[in-house]
């Protein structure tokens, strides 16, 4: 058991170690999103046009692989919240990344059941390498959940 533990803790090790490189940025845009309501077996939805702003690390883990943790101010006719996509980055060409992975949001007009999970998933294409233009999918989940679309741009420093 000692052995496998050493042999885990070693790779892991090995594979951050080798990171490439960490990059800072921000990006904001515009999102398309629709609020649904479930409550004693009925359901209410309402469709909003918003925006978002906020900033990113994008972390190399390998060549074609980088992690991604975002943190965006998103507004969305009255509801507003921070998002928190912790999003994977796979380079499928030189310019073209595809994304996917958890994001945490924490609604402040909410009295209850503040946090919610979504899972995003979406395409990231690299104009420059400072500039990109992105999109995703960001799919909510639970009673009270916002789904929608955020198509952006992005600034690397």
């Amino acid at each position: 058991m000692k052995k496998l533990l050493f042999t885990a803790v070693l790779l892991a090790g090995t594979f951050f170690a080798q990171a490439q490189e960490v990059k800072y940025g921000v990006k904001a845009g515009v999102d398309f999103a629709t609020v649904k309501v479930k409550f004693m077996g009925t359901s209410a939805s309402a469709s909003e046009t918003g925006f978002f702003l906020g900033g990113f690390a994008n972390i190399g883990l390998s060549e074609k692989f980088s992690v991604q943790p975002e943190l965006l101010y998103v507004a969305i006719s009255d509801s507003n919240f921070f998002s928190l996509p912790l999003l994977v980055k796979y380079a499928v060409a030189e310019k073209i990344g595809l994304l996917a992975g958890p994001s945490l949001n924490y609604f402040s007009d909410f009295e209850e059941d503040k946090l919610k999970l979504n899972i995003d998933f979406g395409a990231t294409y690299d104009i420059t390498e400072e500039i990109d233009v992105n999109a995703k999918y960001s799919l909510g989940m639970g009673d009270v959940s916002v789904s929608g679309v955020f198509i952006g741009a992005g600034y690397k420093f």
